[in-house]
């Protein structure tokens, strides 16, 4: 079966776990269809989208069409479910820049216990950048 994924840090395309990401990628830049939170937080300084909608600003990202095996191999290196980690859950996207029509995909969010304990580098951000990622000497994960 295949899923959407909107990847707005190290998942996308030119970032460090973009190897896990073995999807295809679906046109070019999209962005949040409402504001949300995004920080680079902790000593991985990983990009942190919060589930918080209509906070912040609209994200730009990527979309990517996956299999059922990439989406497992994604929720695994997200941690998806423990609560000091990623959920995924739906978020609403469209072209960027310019708009157009709305699509549903999936998005990792970062948990609110994770982001509570964890140093908060830079944010609220609207895209996580190369340069963003090359800025603070963090641990890889």
């Amino acid at each position: 079966m295949a899923h959407l994924i909107f990847v707005f840090g190290t998942l996308k395309q030119g970032f460090r776990n973009f190897h896990v990401n073995r999807g295809r990628r679906v046109g070019g830049d999209v962005v949040t269809v409402e504001p949300h939170p995004l920080y680079i937080v902790g000593p991985r300084c990983l990009p942190w989208l919060l589930e918080r909608p209509g906070e912040g600003l609209p994200v730009v990202g990527q979309l990517f069409e996956v299999d059922d095996e990439t989406l497992a191999a994604m929720d695994r290196l997200e941690q998806v479910d423990d609560p000091q980690w990623y959920v995924r859950r739906r978020i609403r996207v469209q072209p960027h820049p310019g708009g157009g029509e709305a699509i549903e995909a999936w998005v990792y969010f970062g948990g609110e216990t994770g982001f509570a304990g964890a140093e908060r580098h830079a944010g609220p951000i609207a895209e996580y950048t190369a340069a963003l990622a090359a800025q603070y000497p963090c641990v890889a994960t």
